[in-house]
């Protein structure tokens, strides 16, 4: 198999990419990740983060959004979660923002409210190329909870609570979306998390879905 990396990028010559499709490896001190995205995909998610209970939040966002994703991290997981699930959220993000080229004939706009037994969250996504993100709505003390995993065991690393909003601010930065996210209820911490990724996942799907009405840019400025 033919292959060469460009600025980055990953290029498998013997097939030409799909026309909404990325892939892009990331390596520093800390990890090497490699992220793969086709944004008319099926929802096929192949996740090796190093986290698992990351994997399995990845893999969702995959399922519900339709967007194909493979993500590979090798990390200091040694040290705590934080760098993989940082740095994986950077590179997904910006595979994000390269499939979706300039933007023409996409919705731009998707919402979505996303329930999970007794946990409630609401995503709204703004495809606009200005990064912003807010979040807000989660419990007190969500942030310090550990989901998951085990140091010592094959668990791996656990999840922790206040990685949530770091990922979500993250991929709004490197995708170059505005991103609102609120936690409306919620007891059970996993709970809590995996609504969010589901509501993102929805609100995603909707918002880089074509719009055949649409003729060019969806913006009065003709650019996004």
């Amino acid at each position: 198999m033919s292959q060469e990396y460009v600025n980055q990028e990953y290029v498998n010559t013997d097939r030409p990419p799909a026309a909404r499709a990325a892939r892009i490896q990331r390596t520093t001190s800390e990890s090497d990740v490699t992220v793969q995205v086709d944004l008319d995909g099926t929802g096929t998610g192949k996740i090796s983060t190093g986290v698992p209970f990351y994997d399995h939040m990845l893999t969702a966002l995959s399922r519900h959004s339709l967007i194909d994703i493979t993500v590979h991290c090798e990390g200091d997981t040694h040290v705590d979660a934080h760098h993989s699930v940082e740095d994986v959220a950077i590179v997904l993000g910006q595979a994000i923002r390269k499939a979706l080229g300039n933007k023409e004939g996409i919705t731009r706009f998707g919402d979505a409210m996303v329930p999970l037994d007794e946990a409630l969250a609401q995503a709204v996504v703004d495809v606009s190329g200005r990064p912003y993100c807010v979040h807000r709505g989660e419990p007190e003390g969500q942030q310090y909870v550990s989901i998951g995993g085990g140091r010592g065991v094959d668990g791996g690393v656990p999840y922790v609570g206040s990685l949530t909003r770091h990922v979500l601010e993250t991929l709004a930065f490197h995708a170059h979306i505005a991103l609102h996210m609120r936690v409306l209820a919620g007891r059970d911490p996993h709970h809590i998390v995996e609504a969010q990724f589901k509501a993102l996942a929805r609100a995603l799907r909707m918002a880089v879905a074509p719009d055949p009405r649409v003729s060019g840019v969806p913006s009065t400025k003709g650019a996004l």
